[in-house]
């Protein structure tokens, strides 16, 4: 049995399951497919947070380093799918991102708290497992990959969170991540029956 310890990741109420992991190990070409939409992905939600708060001076110049390396990321991930021979295609989305996303509050400031504090998580997420595969891929090549990749999505989260903290009360901050940490938590405690970075 693969053991899949890590130290807890900051933010995540429970951590990702055995499960997961042997999962994703056994389909690493779909992972793979799946991180490069998910890199993609958070270049745009980075790019659509700076259209919707252009005045934002601190956010626009944060999210404008975080999309430039996740459109990094993801040119990354392009080459290493070609150079496996995995075309490009879509994939179906688990439930995850989409059940975060109806947690965010449609009145300001309430979506701006939410949409950073989800983006965090799911950040905080990227970071824990992009790091269990980095530490049990069998593939010393792809493992190196991964495990590069960890300390950028711990930065991503820490911006998000800042960004929070630096608009909202921090007890206000504190008290809603704890819930959408909840409801993250709850979105993954079924195993998707397709693998995902996020399922």
């Amino acid at each position: 049995m693969l053991s899949a310890n890590l130290p807890t990741i900051k933010f995540l109420q429970q951590p990702t399951t055995q499960q997961w992991l042997e999962q994703a190990l056994i389909h690493l070409d779909i992972v793979l497919l799946d991180h490069s939409h998910c890199e993609r992905k958070a270049a745009g939600v980075a790019l659509n947070l700076m259209f919707r708060y252009p005045s934002n001076v601190k956010l626009v110049r944060s999210l404008t380093a975080i999309a430039k390396e996740e459109l990094e990321h993801f040119e990354q991930v392009n080459q290493i799918l070609e150079s496996r021979g995995i075309p490009l295609r879509p994939l179906a989305a688990p439930p995850y991102g989409a059940g975060l996303n109806q947690q965010i509050r449609a009145k300001e400031p309430d979506r701006l708290l939410d949409s950073l504090l989800v983006c965090s998580l799911i950040e905080a997420r990227s970071h824990e497992r992009l790091g269990l595969l980095g530490a049990h891929c069998p593939d010393p090549a792809l493992a190196k990959f991964y495990r590069g990749l960890m300390a950028s999505e711990a930065r991503h989260c820490g911006v998000y969170w800042l960004l929070a903290t630096a608009e909202f009360e921090r007890s206000v901050v504190d008290r809603r991540l704890e819930a959408l940490a909840a409801v993250e938590s709850q979105l993954l405690s079924t195993l998707h029956p397709e693998p995902r970075i996020h399922s």
